[in-house]
């Protein structure tokens, strides 16, 4: 993997092969911070980083500015890693190794960007889970954004606070955001056409 832009940009990161991931592709993520960008002047704003495996996203947006970033996955090794490169790195990212459910039902801050990875295989119901405790728990701020990755089999439209999404490939992004009623009307009528 490398860092496509920032302080970092071209640096190439490699992890351990034995991590339990399925890291962004470059492409994706170049696409993903595009998108990003337009919506938002990346140097410190707070992010958490869920599902965050070799912490790709986190040196990403570290590299350009962001930070703090907080980190948060459920493999020791993935979170280690992670700790180790944010220090050789001097970036401002602090991993931590929780149950990313259970982290967003008791976790107390916001953050301007949430960014979550989950495994592609995980239930419907599990994804809706973890864009309606970021909303109902106050974890992203109210000009803020959450985008989730998924596969193309799983379709999140329905979803509360479903802005729009952008697919690459085999994977998808999808946005979610505070909306006005106009904007929740917008996005509605957009689907049906």
């Amino acid at each position: 993997m490398r860092i496509i832009s920032g302080q970092h940009k071209g640096r190439r990161i490699t992890a351990p092969k034995n991590l339990p991931v399925r890291p962004t592709t470059d492409l994706s993520k170049e696409s993903l911070f595009n998108v990003l960008n337009n919506h938002f002047n990346l140097s410190e704003l707070k992010v958490l980083d869920l599902f965050s495996g070799t912490g790709n996203i986190s040196y990403e947006f570290a590299s350009r500015g962001a930070g703090p970033i907080i980190s948060v996955d459920g493999d020791f090794g993935c979170v280690n890693f992670i700790k180790k490169t944010a220090k050789e790195l001097d970036l401002d990212i602090t991993a931590l190794k929780a149950d990313v459910i259970k982290f967003l039902e008791k976790h107390k801050s916001s953050y301007d960007i949430v960014f979550a990875d989950p495994p592609y295989d995980f239930s419907k119901e599990k994804f809706e889970s973890i864009v309606q405790l970021v909303f109902e728990n106050n974890i992203l701020d109210s000009e803020g954004m959450l985008v989730v990755e998924h596969s193309k089999y799983t379709d999140l439209k329905h979803v509360d606070n479903y802005s729009f999404q952008k697919n690459y490939g085999g994977s998808v992004f999808s946005f979610f955001e505070f909306l006005t009623e106009e904007e929740v009307e917008t996005v509605q009528s957009g689907e049906e056409e």
